[in-house]
């Protein structure tokens, strides 16, 4: 699957993954006029399907209030916007603070592609109740996302043995069998989803955004992205810089590599969180459970992977640990140190023959939950990726690549070169090498990187500033572990980051934060 990694989940918690499915069906022809003055009727908020992970209703808003969702219309083609419609979900936290200081709405997207924002908000929302004093908290399922007209692609019986499938053969019956699996999982996308995959580009979700701008009634759109929600918001700018108000991009994907690029880049990265891991675990006084040394470590999750890959232990009844499982599960733990403890308790598990923490892992990364129902958090990783990205590679092109990747991890190279084929035999042409994200006239756009991260490495940062333009991109380090600053909770981060959106301080660039 294509940049599978780069996904951003709330493993292990309650609320934990992001992700739905429902096909929203088309309305009659609106004029692009009629959209732009629709009402929205904001409710309170349904329990998530499951399509969006199931689970319970948004619990109560601190001191008082409650979440509140709504539908919104936008053209299923913006390039005939008095065609079909399609429904794209919203959520909102109405501000906390008295009324003359609301500055408006602030728009999140917090990453995937192919994360819902209807079951993200609630679950970060914690984090941002400094900004609610200002704002009103808003984010949304993206098209293709969730029940903004989702990608359906295959039940969930056959997503289950998608995943338990080795997705890095090593021979020629393995790779025939790979290859099949993703030819027919994109065939279920084509047969369920045909009229939507068209139309799931990242350019459509960010006019999806100037329409909600629009609608919620604000002149500027006041943003914050994470993960793949830096790329969405860099290409809102590219497309309406007049319109940006203060946004901040977090976590931030490099808008200038190819697919190629951008999974040799994460290859490295999760390598580095690994070491990372590795060395954090043996540094202790009580010593380490999965190693003696960050080598010993290493050595044995790869000597633990060669293992399942002949022979799988078991898992989650009935299902058996297997190499990609495993893999996937170490991978979801390196998103955040506050995972570093599952991850050793999953190893040890591990060696002893019991893969349920490791699978339990994998899971979130599939937005598999609990009942066996997958969200469609992966069908939309795919969608909005092959619809966005030119290139399609061949297994050719990924043997010829493997030794790159090898070079970069031991452990998930192979996993990502072969990850390259996702898009084979897609229906829909890709629409670009990589996102033009240039956006003269923009105001000051904030863009953090975390020199720990494995899914959106540091040095994309500074590329997303230097593409952005002239005056627009302000650059912001921090040095720390995990995928994004915000989150991490770092008062040098959140301060810089606040005093931004509530005050209009932008940081000075080149800030250092550890």
């Amino acid at each position: 699957m294509p940049n599978r990694l780069r996904i951003r989940t709330a493993a292990l918690t309650a609320t934990a993954v992001v992700l739905p499915s429902l096909m929203a069906g088309c309305a009659g022809g609106f004029a692009d006029g009629e959209l732009s003055s629709q009402k929205l009727i904001w409710k309170d908020c349904p329990a998530p399907s499951e399509s969006e992970g199931g689970g319970s209703a948004p619990p109560p808003l601190p001191h008082g209030g409650r979440w509140q969702c709504t539908t919104m219309k936008a053209p299923l083609n913006w390039n005939d916007p008095a065609g079909g419609t399609i429904g794209v979900a919203l959520i909102r936290a109405k501000s906390s603070g008295p009324p003359s200081k609301r500055i408006g709405s602030l728009v999140f997207n917090f990453g995937g592609p192919g994360g819902s924002g209807i079951t993200a908000l609630p679950a970060f929302a914690p984090d941002y109740e400094t900004l609610r004093t200002r704002y009103d908290l808003v984010s949304f399922d993206p098209r293709g996302v969730g029940r903004s007209a989702g990608v359906e692609c295959e039940d969930d019986q056959q997503l289950d043995a998608f995943f338990q499938q080795d997705m890095t053969p090593d021979n020629a019956a393995e790779r025939k069998t790979f290859v099949n699996s993703i030819k027919q999982f994109n065939m279920g996308c084509r047969q369920r989803s045909g009229h939507v995959l068209p139309h799931v580009r990242t350019t459509d979700a960010a006019r999806d955004m100037d329409l909600m701008r629009k609608v919620l009634g604000d002149a500027k759109l006041h943003y914050f992205g994470i993960s793949y929600g830096t790329e969405l918001g860099a290409v809102y700018a590219h497309l309406f810089p007049k319109n940006v108000g203060r946004a901040v991009l977090d976590a931030v994907v490099d808008p200038t590599g190819n697919p190629v690029q951008g999974s040799l880049a994460q290859a490295k990265g999760f390598q580095l969180a690994l070491d990372n891991y590795a060395r954090d675990c043996t540094s202790k006084s009580t010593g380490c459970p999965v190693g003696r040394t960050p080598r010993d470590v290493e050595n044995r999750i790869a000597k633990l992977l060669k293992d399942l890959d002949k022979k799988p232990i078991p898992g989650i009844f009935p299902r058996r640990l297997t190499q990609t499982a495993a893999t996937n599960g170490i991978a979801q733990a390196l998103y955040s140190k506050d995972f570093w403890g599952y991850l050793t308790e999953g190893l040890v598990q591990a060696y002893a023959g019991d893969g349920k923490v490791l699978m339990a892992l994998s899971d979130a990364l599939n937005g598999r939950n609990e009942n066996g129902q997958y969200s469609n958090l992966i069908p939309a990783n795919v969608a909005i990726n092959c619809a966005d990205q030119k290139p399609r590679y061949t297994v050719a092109d990924v043997k010829a690549q493997l030794p790159r990747f090898r070079g970069a991890s031991p452990l998930f190279g192979d996993y990502l070169a072969w990850g390259l084929i996702s898009c084979m035999n897609w229906p829909v042409a890709g629409a670009a090498d990589h996102p033009n994200v240039s956006a003269p006239g923009a105001p000051p756009i904030i863009v953090i990187g975390n020199t720990g991260d494995p899914a959106t490495p540091y040095e994309g940062a500074r590329r997303m500033v230097q593409a952005l333009g002239p005056g627009v991109g302000v650059e912001m380090t921090y040095k720390g572990q995990g995928h994004g600053s915000y989150d991490s909770k770092n008062k040098c981060v959140q301060t810089a980051v606040n005093n931004y959106l509530l005050n209009g301080r932008v940081p000075a660039a080149g800030t250092v934060c550890s």
